[in-house]
């Protein structure tokens, strides 16, 4: 659908506090349907995230409002997941129209209790403490702040001989007596955050007596027998002992489990040995060997006492606690349409085993078969698992359902109770049989396309039916006629839908038809068609004119009306007539002092001064003017017609450079003398001067031969003196002295400035610290005068060059009020 603006509220940032619940409020917003719409195809949906998250849904709320919710899963926590989440939301009404809207979601933070870390998170925590031993640290109390907060630790109650530093080191402040002491201390241990918010956890500390005397077992029983399976938790014997220091009272043992083991606990206080690991009979290493044993361990105190061992053997027996599993367990076969009764399909009781030890366990039978089209195959027995077909199936029957797969299903089961059973799921292929060609809907097809089509864009579809059941798939492509001689590949056709794109820009100029040979197969029958694309003409040609850039010089008092420098622009246009050209200044024309003529109509135009310059009033202030022209290509395109024809826009960049009138200055004129001298040179900068000294030759040889032929037909007796001609080409090279620079400005190609003589068009380098040299006033104003409307094309005006080594023979004399010139200097633009 086109995109336009249907979410009203959004884009919009909210915020939600951190530990929200499932179905919390983040924002509300509306969707307003278009005109033409009678509500909404696509309810507004989250379609990503940044980052990626189901935290939110959205959820209607009636009358095309919606509301962000939070799902709960997984919960918003501001320290372990991202800051802020970016929502994009789509909506799309029933008239085509879509929008996509971004809601960002800050989460917040939102101050929490501390937290125990450690054993102390999720149990009572018991230490131990030996009767006579020193004051030392007994435990290391770890809390977090979820919001990094520096905590306080404190211990109640007061009066008890322990206490806790700020770092949560519990210590003790005595040597404890069991006999005088109490054997047992409860300690509340509560963290405090900055904001008051706490955490209280209790310890418990039983002090340990102390005694010479070994404990031994009162347990007669050392063999226990029990099933597989057995839930954890489950008790398997009470081991009992006794320590005779305690003599009447209840002894204070400890027990343990020495040996390497995975499947038992005892309780270090009361001796029950309980079940805390899978005890699987029919895994490694209980597969092979059944029979686990232990080394029980008492002890009269936690360590460093008196201890004795006694060797606990626990037989696990197997029962049937397995199904049969088969794998895979689903088979996928292949079977051709009308294969004969009988023929085996596959045998089930290869891939099917059941893994229990005790063979009464591990029996199993194959029952149930059905499905779709079950009739049509058969199992030879419940004890072979053998699929066979019991029927034919032919797909161009009429009275054949049209299915190709047909799924079946098969169920094995244990026989022994409790009857475990699983399902096998069948899939047969009937594969049909490939008899007709595709055929195309037409056999030949015709798309118009615009020259100015952009590339990628799909021109026209073609489309080819089989009839073979099921219909197969069918893959499209050319064959011939997708490229030229630029291009290998113009058209692109899609495999699977029929598309033609086209993958390189159309131009009507060069091409205005191709013919496409296309092809549609179903992997072993294929047929073709012909597509003829006509390339329709678009104006899609930009003016292209010469100069595009161009930099140029005008005295102030330039006359208006004049050509300037002679300056003129010629455009070209491969689809555009050349009267179709418009020329108008778009940026840069300050009070319009320049206009170009003709305007339009032609595809020549001069650069023209329409008005003259007023800078002693300050109406103009500007004296570089950089002009951008746009030359379009619609004079000759209608009024009405502009709003639907294509117009082309061509671009100029001049700058102009208004030069100022000399101020009036007296100071004494430099005389110099100039010192000629003509030789015969060659330059390379005068490539011309051979060729205009050939053919001017050529011409006065001709010239002479036409004399010389009618003076031989006035008279043969006439005594004729022959002509003797002397042709020699000279160059005269003249070195200026104290030549005066009165203007400067700057190189188009380099950028750098450089000093010019308005009156020779001489030119120098000019150097970064050096000023404008003086110049008299009626040498500016002649200049001036004489170089109105010429600008850069006299400055551009130089000398041929001429070899070092020939200047050095030439001599100049100065008069005693004249200053010498600073010596030779680079000329630029040569």
């Amino acid at each position: 659908g086109r995109r336009t603006q249907l979410f009203k509220g959004l884009p919009a940032t909210s915020t939600v506090e951190e530990n929200s619940a499932a179905g919390v409020s983040v924002y509300n917003f509306n969707v307003t349907v278009s005109p033409l719409a009678s509500g909404v195809a696509v309810l507004p949906t989250i379609v990503n995230s940044n980052p990626l998250t189901e935290a939110f849904d959205i959820e209607s709320n009636g009358n095309l409002e919606f509301r962000v919710i939070t799902t709960g899963n997984p919960v918003l926590d501001y320290e372990t997941m991202p800051k802020s989440f970016d929502l994009q939301i789509f909506v799309e009404d029933t008239a085509g129209r879509t929008d996509l809207n971004v809601l960002t979601i800050r989460v917040t933070d939102k101050n929490e209790h501390p937290i125990f870390r450690g054993n102390m998170a999720f149990q009572t925590v018991t230490i131990y403490v030996l009767e006579g031993t020193p004051p030392a640290r007994i435990y290391q109390v770890d809390a977090a702040d979820p919001e990094n907060a520096k905590l306080t630790y404190s211990l109640l109650p007061a009066t008890v001989p322990f206490s806790i530093r700020e770092s949560g080191d519990i210590f003790s402040t005595k040597e404890f007596d069991y006999e005088k002491d109490p054997h047992c201390y409860f300690l509340n241990i509560t963290v405090t955050d900055p904001d008051g918010l706490n955490s209280t956890k209790t310890i418990n500390i039983n002090i340990i007596n102390i005694n010479d005397e070994k404990p031994y077992f009162t347990i007669k029983q050392n063999i226990y027998r029990i099933p597989e399976e057995q839930s954890p938790g489950t008790i398997i014997a009470n081991i009992t002992a006794k320590d005779p220091d305690d003599e009447d009272k209840p002894s204070r043992l400890f027990y343990s489990i020495q040996s390497s083991n995975r499947y038992f606990s005892i309780n270090p206080v009361t001796g029950v040995l309980q079940v805390t690991g899978r005890i699987d009979r029919d895994a490694f290493p209980l597969r092979l060997h059944p029979n686990i044993s232990l080394t029980v361990r008492v002890e009269d105190g936690p360590s460093s006492g008196h201890a004795s061992e006694m060797e606990i053997t626990i037989i696990v027996d197997d029962i049937n606690d397995n199904p049969p599993e088969c794998n895979p367990s689903a088979f996928r076969k292949e079977a051709n349409e009308n294969t004969a009764h009988g023929t085996y399909l596959a045998d089930l009781r290869n891939y099917c085993k059941d893994i229990d030890v005790d063979p009464s366990n591990n029996q199993f039978s194959f029952t149930g078969l059905s499905g779709f089209g079950s009739n049509n195959f058969a199992l030879e027995s419940t004890v072979s698992g053998r699929l066979v077909m019991s029927g034919t199936i032919d797909l161009e029957n009429p009275a054949n359902p049209g299915v190709e797969v047909y799924p079946l299903t098969v169920r094995v089961q244990d026989i022994a109770h409790p009857n475990y059973s699983n399902i096998i799921y069948i899939y047969i292929r009937i594969k049909p049989v490939n008899e007709f060609f595709p055929v195309f809907h037409n056999l030949s097809y015709v798309f118009s396309v615009s020259e100015i089509t952009k590339v990628g864009s799909s021109i026209g579809r073609v489309h080819a039916t089989d009839k073979d059941w099921p219909p197969s798939t069918i893959t499209y492509s050319i064959v011939s006629g997708a490229g030229t001689r630029d291009y290998t590949n113009i058209f692109w056709i899609s495999p699977t839908k029929g598309d033609v794109k086209i993958l390189a820009r159309l131009d009507y100029e060069t091409t205005q038809k191709h013919i496409l040979i296309v092809q549609a197969s179903d992997q072993e029958k294929s047929t073709t068609a012909s597509v003829t694309v006509n390339v329709l003409e678009v104006n899609d040609e930009e003016p292209v004119c010469s100069p595009n850039f161009f930099s140029l010089q005008i005295p102030v008092s330039l006359a208006v009306g004049t050509n300037i420098n002679g300056f003129r622009i010629e455009c070209q246009d491969r689809d555009s007539d050349p009267r179709s050209f418009r020329y108008f200044i778009n940026e840069g024309n300050e009070n319009r002092h320049f206009t170009f003529s003709p305007s339009a109509g032609s595809n020549t135009s001069r650069l023209i001064l329409a008005s003259g310059f007023d800078y002693e009033s300050g109406l103009d202030t500007n004296w570089i003017y950089s002009l951008h022209i746009h030359i379009t290509d619609d004079n000759l395109v209608s009024v009405r017609d502009k709003t639907t024809h294509v117009i082309k826009t061509g671009t100029v960049t001049l700058s102009i450079r208004v030069i100022p009138n000399p101020t009036t200055a007296t100071t004494s004129t430099p005389s110099f003398t100039v010192v000629t001298k003509s030789e015969n040179l060659y330059s390379p900068s005068a490539w011309y001067v051979p060729f205009v000294v050939t053919a001017g030759s050529s011409l006065l040889l001709g010239l002479l031969g036409y004399a010389a032929l009618r003076l031989l037909r006035a008279g043969t007796a006439r005594c004729c003196p022959p002509f003797h001609f002397t042709f020699c080409v000279s160059s005269q090279t003249m070195t200026k002295l104290n030549t005066v620079f009165d203007g400067e400005a700057r190189d188009p190609v380099t950028g750098r400035m450089y000093e010019f003589n308005t009156r020779s068009g001489a030119r120098r380098w000019k150097k970064s610290n050096e000023p404008l040299q003086p110049m008299l006033a009626m040498q500016v104003m002649s200049s001036a005068t004489e170089n109105s409307g010429q600008g850069m094309d006299r400055t551009r005006s130089t000398s041929k060059k001429v070899p070092s080594e020939k200047k050095k023979e030439l001599t100049a004399t100065t008069k005693p009020d004249a200053k010498p010139s600073a010596g030779q200097t680079e000329t630029p633009g040569q």
